[in-house]
């Protein structure tokens, strides 16, 4: 696969080998550096989910496949990322998402194809959705130890460099996009920044949720993994983006198991409180839940009525049902 390297299981060690071809690369990761001026170029994408609440569609087919009008969620993901100058997309994979990776890889035959019938725009879609300089790497996660553990899987191939980590299931619309946003903060005071939004308080149990010093820039003073409302700090919830720096790999081997049994990023973030700053950042667009039916609906007809070839027929449809419901 052109420029596309598979590790085939999550182990974490300081130094990685890589098999490409006849070649072995060495990569030894350096001491952590987060200065403010260094870039984000990695972005890791945690895909192992089964997605068991969209059974049967996900049965054989990953959840990050599941398309938004025409794009699987997994390629709007991986255009945030590049946007915000990634260029190094760090997939944590699982054995039943062979699919995403043949997503991103090349299909002569395809191409071909296209190319004989004339369908040149068909034929530019595909051929330019990873663009030349962006590599894959596709790291397996053993078990499904939670977010956490996923994160840390991404440990030998991120190194010694800030890195975002985007959650495919939470499509957000905006522009710029969310992840530019985030790293444009950064740029203005450094440390890492999580991407929040204000939630009803009887939702706080489904999501990380956040205190924070407004007078400093949103720093968070504390993060809890789905507290119940009554015990909640606040009503700002962590959404699927971070943008976070290395040090937060060694937090993360030393977490325990959490809420759900599981290695919580939420906790390794807490840990990291004490030892740099960490911001919340209310973002600047609309947040689309995909991890559920209604929002993944939602998603649809939000991105389905601004598609330039089919929204005014779209949005035709929806009136005349809307009329028949009057």
């Amino acid at each position: 696969m052109p420029g596309a390297i598979e590790i085939a299981s999550g182990t974490v060690t300081s130094v990685m080998t890589l098999l490409r071809g006849t070649a072995t690369i060495h990569i030894q990761l350096r001491k952590w550096s987060t200065a403010v001026s260094q870039p984000v170029r990695a972005a890791v994408f945690p895909v192992a989910g089964r997605g068991t609440r969209f059974l049967p569609a996900t049965k054989a087919s990953p959840k990050e496949m599941l398309p938004i009008v025409d794009k699987p969620l997994i390629q709007y993901a991986v255009e945030e990322a590049i946007d915000a100058g990634a260029t190094k997309l760090i997939f944590i994979t699982g054995s039943t998402k062979r699919a995403i990776a043949d997503h991103f890889d090349t299909d002569p035959e395809l191409e071909q194809a296209l190319l004989d019938s004339g369908k040149q725009e068909l034929l530019e879609s595909i051929r330019n959705i990873v663009p030349k300089g962006v590599s894959c790497i596709y790291i397996r996660q053993g078990e499904p130890l939670g977010l956490g553990h996923a994160v840390l899987c991404a440990r030998p191939a991120v190194g010694d460099e800030p890195f975002f980590v985007h959650l495919a299931d939470d499509l957000i619309a905006g522009d710029p996009m969310c992840l530019a946003q985030m790293a444009a903060q950064r740029a203005l005071h450094g440390g890492s920044v999580i991407a929040v939004e204000t939630v009803p308080r009887e939702n706080t149990s489904s999501y990380g949720i956040v205190s924070v010093n407004k007078a400093d820039n949103n720093r968070i003073e504390a993060i809890v993994e789905k507290p119940a409302p009554e015990d909640a700090p606040s009503t700002l919830a962590v959404v699927g983006r971070y943008l976070l720096p290395p040090e937060i790999f060694d937090k993360l081997e030393k977490t325990g198991r959490g809420a759900g049994g599981e290695i919580q990023l939420t906790d390794g973030i807490a840990d990291l409180l004490a030892d740099s700053p960490v911001y919340a950042y209310p973002f600047s667009g609309t947040r689309y839940d995909c991890g559920s039916k209604l929002g993944y609906l939602k998603a649809t007809v939000g991105y389905g009525l601004q598609d330039d070839d089919i929204g005014d027929a779209f949005r035709a449809h929806l009136e005349e049902i809307l009329a028949e419901k009057v």
